[in-house]
């Protein structure tokens, strides 16, 4: 079956057309942009026009690459941003509305499940508990399970736009600006990931757009390239030393670095520093970046493929 999957999320919206059947599912077409719905969501409650405005742009050229794939099915999922909105009703109906789409919110908990089925579903059972690190714009997921069974999920609202805008007030950032950024993070790891969870974890894998961000510029890739990214082990000290050079340098040198979409250069600091957090707190020295995530996890359940636990 032809699946169209759309991920309206706080930074990106981004897009997954594939055919699911018996034997896997196999990408035709991958799409992202930067969109950053949840702009200002934290001071105002409700997401701004603009932000609006430039997700429905990109969802009119999705739609497109939608019916020209011809897709049996179409659905778009929203996460942080819609649900946290006071008007992310509207904008889910306007969505279904205007495109067609099988839109909705999801909770955070099935966000993190849906994640975890996208990582693990071509990865055989690991030898013990593996963790699937899920940093996107409002919220961080945090999936902890055997082979494809989770045992523990939760979803964190330490997202890098959350914490980018309650944070991060000069360009570049001084360091105490980014010291309070990670201690953010750190204390919502520690409150919501028990001890008892992190200290099974023995191995990781990192989706979304920090940690494939994070693996290009360790990688030096330009252009992007999906294959290299996917599988690499990104290593604790590489991902420390990403974090200092991105917070001495300003915006506008960040957009230049190879490997880093110019649009991410906002954020990415928040975003590496929540990775540095998350690593620390479980005791690992390294993470396997992944491309497989929520997209391919809402492709399934879509097709009937798997149910979600």
């Amino acid at each position: 079956m032809r699946i169209g999957v759309v991920d309206i999320g706080t930074n990106s919206t981004r897009l997954l057309v594939c055919d699911v059947g018996p034997a896997g599912v196999t990408d035709i077409e991958r799409r992202s942009e930067v969109t950053r719905l949840g702009e200002q969501l934290e001071a105002n409650g409700s997401l701004a026009e603009r932000a609006v405005e430039r997700v429905f742009a990109v969802l009119a050229d999705y739609r497109q690459a939608i019916e020209r794939h011809a897709c049996q099915q179409a659905v778009a999922v929203l996460t942080s941003a819609a649900r946290d909105a006071a008007n992310g009703p509207w904008f889910t109906a306007e969505i279904e509305r205007r495109f067609g789409l099988c839109a909705r919110i999801i909770s955070g908990d099935e966000e993190a499940q849906l994640t975890y089925l996208g990582a693990m579903s071509e990865r055989s059972a690991a030898a013990g508990p593996a963790a699937v690190f899920d940093i996107g714009g409002g919220s961080t997921e945090v999936i902890v399970g055997r082979g494809r069974q989770p045992a523990f999920h939760v979803s964190m609202p330490i997202g890098v736009v959350r914490l980018t805008e309650r944070h991060i007030h000069s360009d570049p950032p001084p360091p105490d600006e980014v010291r309070r950024l990670a201690d953010d993070a750190r204390g919502a790891v520690a409150r919501l990931v028990p001890g008892s969870v992190r200290e099974q974890v023995i191995t990781a894998v990192a989706v979304a757009g920090t940690a494939t961000s994070a693996a290009a510029m360790d990688l030096e890739l330009e252009p992007y390239d999906h294959d290299r990214v996917h599988g690499h082990r990104l290593e604790r000290g590489a991902v420390e030393l990403l974090l200092a050079r991105m917070a001495a340098i300003p915006e506008a040198q960040r957009r230049q670095v190879p490997g880093l979409h110019p649009d991410r250069a906002p954020t990415i600091v928040a975003g590496l520093a929540i990775l540095l957090e998350l690593l620390g707190a479980c005791g690992l020295e390294s993470v396997e970046v992944s491309e497989h995530d929520i997209l391919r996890g809402a492709a399934l359940i879509a097709a009937g493929e798997q149910a979600p636990t």
